[in-house]
């Protein structure tokens, strides 16, 4: 163990490890069913693996190009016209990323500066503050309203001021579930007409909305796609969140200026997987299933817990279920969360962690991407408390 003199004037003081990190730890130390951290316990599709190792065995291991793979770029230009009817250039307007966090990270330093303001909805994922805070900017806070997480955008207009350089909005929602809908986004437009303001839109979870809804990616509205980085994610659409790649879209005059900073802090991604991926998305039933394949698991896992005491709030997008325990425990969330993953055997994330001031509404926050017999055996424990 070594042991620094050296001062450290610290850039995230309020900043340490991830609740993710702590519980993923905290139910593998103690053997419980972990529904904490949001990634699949089940294998991805052969077929994208083979086509991967395809790209291996033909020499495919050497840098690509510093925005992403041509054939990669032309299937997520093809799969958005598609999806959004939106024309997104595969040369100047789509850049592949290390992973969706990367994305988010590499455009906040892009256009923010010292002294701008970000206003970011609350509950909040977590890697948005500290990423602002990085470069210097400050996050100013619009809540989502419990117990529907609704935006408020008359308070989002009242946040704006001459500071304003970005927006970040995240459709579906991690934690909640909720859903931006097609009249929040006319909103937003409204809201920053006029301005010089950049808006972020974190849709990673695009395929994974339920009961006919249709996602509204900012993508689809022009007025907002001209001033937007979208953020998407392969780990999230096909079951592979450690190969930790991610795309951006952006007006090409943007985009410029986000490639200027991730040739320098990523410059560019694994070729092998862009190419394994290029290939796989090729079938739209890839990702078009998506939704069908989380709602049946959101519906099993409902159903397990629908002799607990838990009270299931709506969840519209996502593979996360929020959860009240008020009926069964009065501690604050990341108490409960402790106790839970201890003595029930079943990791969950407090989503008091998602809010600057703490706030607690004693609900916590189930991951269901996951096999039946896990989420059966999980379902089992908490009907028990």
């Amino acid at each position: 163990m070594h042991q620094s003199s050296i001062a450290i004037d610290s850039k995230l003081p309020r900043v340490g490890t991830t609740i993710f990190t702590v519980m993923s730890k905290l139910a593998a130390d103690c053997g419980a069913i972990n529904l904490s951290q949001g990634f699949p316990d089940f294998q991805a599709d052969p077929a994208l693996f083979d086509a991967t190792w395809r790209a291996m065995r033909d020499g495919r291991n050497q840098y690509p190009p510093m925005a992403g793979v041509p054939e990669l770029r032309s299937a997520i230009a093809d799969k958005v016209a598609a999806l959004y009817g939106a024309d997104y250039d595969a040369d100047s307007e789509i850049t592949v990323t290390a992973g969706a966090t990367q994305a988010i990270f590499t455009a906040i330093a892009a256009f923010v500066r010292t002294g701008d303001e970000v206003i970011v909805f609350e509950p909040v994922y977590d890697s948005y503050v500290p990423a602002i805070e990085t470069v210097g900017g400050k996050a100013v806070y619009a809540a989502l309203a419990f117990p529907d997480y609704r935006p408020d955008w008359e308070q989002v207009r009242a946040l704006l001021s001459p500071r304003t350089r970005m927006i970040i909005i995240n459709t579906p929602h991690n934690p909640t579930g909720s859903l931006l809908e097609a009249d929040d986004l006319m909103e937003l437009a409204a809201l920053t007409r006029d301005t010089d303001i950049v808006v972020l839109a974190d849709e990673v979870y695009e395929h994974i909305v339920f009961d006919a809804a249709h996602h509204q990616s900012v993508a689809s509205h022009p007025e907002l796609a001209a001033r937007s980085i979208v953020v998407s994610s392969f780990g999230k659409t096909y079951h592979i969140t450690g190969w930790k790649i991610g795309y951006v879209l952006a007006a090409s005059a943007l985009m410029a200026e986000f490639r200027k900073v991730h040739q320098f802090n990523v410059f560019t991604v694994n070729t092998p997987c862009q190419v394994g991926v290029a290939e796989y998305m090729r079938d739209a039933s890839r990702h078009l299933g998506l939704a069908a394949f989380y709602e049946h698991k959101r519906e099993f896992f409902r159903e397990q817990l629908r002799a607990s005491r838990f009270e299931l709030l709506t969840c519209r997008g996502t593979y996360f279920q929020l959860a009240s325990y008020r009926a069964i425990s009065d501690r604050p969330d990341r108490e409960f969360a402790q106790w839970l993953t201890r003595e029930a055997g079943v990791a969950v994330i407090p989503v008091s962690v998602f809010y600057r001031d703490g706030r607690d509404d004693r609900v916590v926050r189930f991951c269901f991407a996951k096999q039946e017999a896990t989420l059966a055996a999980a379902g089992e424990r908490l009907r028990a408390l």
